[in-house]
């Protein structure tokens, strides 16, 4: 059978561009179409440009035919989230009130991923606000998860997720604050790569204020089909710029990268129940790099339950100095209510609590930093439970509490700024499953190597699952 240019991966698609076994129009051509077929079943696109799109492989195969030089994106079709600027179009961040937000220039990692070659071809869905698991807006719509219309595709980059996972290009731009990046692409079976806060850039002339808690916790990474092309959209993100001061040149490989190391490996919780199906894909990936040469141990991280619940605690005090009353009144009313929710079991801090906590926060991640010296790599699930039921967070503030407790895998990561990957396992039920691998700061390339070793005992696609079912 005839694999189709929009099924390859980012990586071979590139390779065959530049080697002229296709062009950057055809490669286009093919995941527009694909697009038009697949989107409308699921909404994963808020918006798609082909004439832009198109205007612009067309630039890139000008460009190749001159003989200039190829970037290791050239020709490639991505997408980007709603929530951030590409120049020229709405960053609406998935409320109606921003729908003409037009960008007056691209974020930091749009030009990159231009400059790399990339071909924009369109905009990935969200909640209002990205505050969200679950991928819904009023402005936008809502976007299902391609395995099981009745569970949420995740959030908030749920859009970039499907999308993803459909074949409506290689890769997909998503940032995650608490999980937005891994939670989705574990939803949906596909590679989502939590860069460490540093990384890449995070800025956005539309909206160029950011809250403390997003600075010290949210980043930008991709969302992908395979490892490799992970890797590849890290090398293409990370490139530098004094628009954000925390951005750090750090190495995007060290030497002992690909070396077996020490795993831990952290399955079950006793502050939440735990789906088997979570602990089985654990147990299976910890046996699989065992087999690879790594060592593993079961052991929880330290003060695991504590900075879990420090990343709501923190962001949802902060929110209600500065945003609270905006998204409410922007948002839509299942914003609204989540958000509500949030609220209703978040304590409310004082100025001093607030600041104890960031003191406390910056203890937590010594431990933290001590604990990777011995455990280089830290294995565990995205989440305690299986995907979220549609709208699971509008029932009840005791509902978010329990919602709360089952994405601590996510949560503590974030508090800290940590780097996290989610890799998929397989299919379980319907549903995809998966697990997370996290290491230290600017770790990266640790967590690649090992993602690698499950992806290849895995052996498993979204998209040929998809596409067979």
């Amino acid at each position: 059978m005839t694999t189709e240019l929009w099924q390859l991966s980012a990586t071979e698609l590139a390779g065959r561009i530049a080697r002229r076994e296709t062009t950057a129009r055809a490669a286009t051509e093919s995941v527009l179409g694909r697009i038009a077929v697949a989107n409308p079943k699921v909404n994963a696109l808020a918006s798609v440009k082909p004439d832009k799109a198109l205007q612009a492989a067309d630039a890139a195969d000008a460009a190749q035919a001159r003989g200039d030089a190829l970037g290791p994106l050239h020709g490639v079709p991505v997408t980007i989230k709603v929530n951030i600027d590409v120049q020229g179009e709405a960053t609406t961040d998935a409320v109606a009130a921003f729908k003409d937000n037009i960008a007056s220039s691209d974020s930091p990692l749009v030009q990159s991923m231009r400059e790399a070659g990339a071909i924009i071809v369109g905009r990935n869905n969200a909640p209002a606000f990205s505050l969200r698991w679950f991928t819904d807006n009023a402005f936008h719509g809502r976007t299902l998860n391609p395995f099981d219309v009745g569970v949420t595709p995740g959030g908030s980059s749920g859009g970039a997720a499907a999308a993803t996972a459909l074949g409506m290009g290689a890769i997909a731009h998503g940032n995650d604050y608490g999980g937005s990046i891994r939670y989705p692409a574990w939803a949906c079976g596909v590679v989502g790569l939590r860069t460490t806060v540093g990384r890449v850039p995070s800025y956005k002339a539309s909206a160029p204020n950011r809250i403390i808690s997003n600075q010290q916790m949210s980043v930008q990474g991709p969302l992908t089909r395979t490892v490799v092309d992970a890797r590849l959209a890290l090398q293409v993100m990370s490139q530098g710029t004094p628009l954000d001061p925390q951005w750090v040149p750090a190495p995007l490989e060290f030497a002992d990268a690909k070396q077996p190391t020490r795993v831990a490996v952290f399955r079950s919780w006793t502050h939440s129940a735990v789906d088997p199906t979570a602990s089985a894909a654990v147990d299976q990936a910890a046996r699989w790099l065992e087999v690879a040469g790594y060592t593993v141990e079961e052991v929880e991280p330290p003060h695991f339950a504590e900075v879990s619940a420090m990343q709501m605690h923190m962001v949802m005090n902060d929110m209600r100095r500065a945003g609270d009353a905006f998204m409410r009144e922007n948002g839509d009313d299942a914003l609204r209510k989540a958000l509500g929710h949030y609220m209703a079991v978040s304590p409310v801090w004082d100025r001093d609590q607030y600041l104890e906590a960031m003191t406390r926060r910056f203890n937590i991640a010594r431990d933290w930093a001590v604990f990777f010296e011995r455990y280089p790599v830290l294995l565990m699930p995205n989440s305690w439970e299986r995907q979220f039921k549609i709208d699971e967070d509008q029932r009840s503030p005791e509902r978010i509490a329990q919602i709360f407790l089952a994405q601590a895998p996510m949560l503590g990561t974030a508090t800290l700024g940590l780097p996290g990957l989610s890799v998929p396992t397989g299919v379980v039920s319907g549903l995809p499953v998966g697990v997370q691998i996290v290491s230290t700061k600017f770790r990266e390339d640790r967590m690649l190597a090992a993602g690698e070793v499950i992806e290849r005992a895995a052996k498993f696609s979204a998209l040929d699952y998809l596409l067979a079912h």
